[in-house]
């Protein structure tokens, strides 16, 4: 059983949306399920995975720029801001206190909706915290 799981965070490292996916799906289609409850923002930081000419297009519709490095097989190679994207170490951290939950880090939930609520959760204490 694998999955992934695709989370927008703010800039004190505080996540906001939550979605969990199957881990054989794309980490842009998953972004693509939480673009109606993405908040406003300016600048959108992600990582290769999250790559795509439509995300991309999606995001600058909405007045969103996305600080997104372009994938190495890519023709058109997008350019990034260098020193804004070194801000997503905020992410890493905030996945970094979801996996300090032993429940989580270990998995051992079999149901997607039960581990989905334990992750749930925890996200809310990391928000008080």
């Amino acid at each position: 059983m694998n999955s992934k799981l695709h989370m927008v965070i703010d800039g004190k490292g505080r996540p906001h949306t939550m979605c969990l996916t199957a881990g054989n799906i794309s980490d842009y289609t998953g972004a693509e399920m939480m673009l109606d409850d993405l908040p406003s923002a300016k600048v959108l930081l992600a990582d290769r995975g999250y790559d795509s000419s439509h995300f991309r297009k999606e995001l600058l519709n909405r007045g969103i720029t996305p600080c997104i490095p372009p994938r190495c097989n890519r023709k058109v190679q997008y350019k990034y801001d260098k020193l804004i994207y070194k801000q997503r170490n905020v992410v890493e951290r905030a996945f970094s206190k979801l996996k300090d939950w032993r429940r989580i880090s270990t998995r051992y939930d079999r149901s997607a909706t039960i581990f989905f609520s334990a992750i749930c959760l925890a996200a809310t204490i990391i928000w008080w915290i």
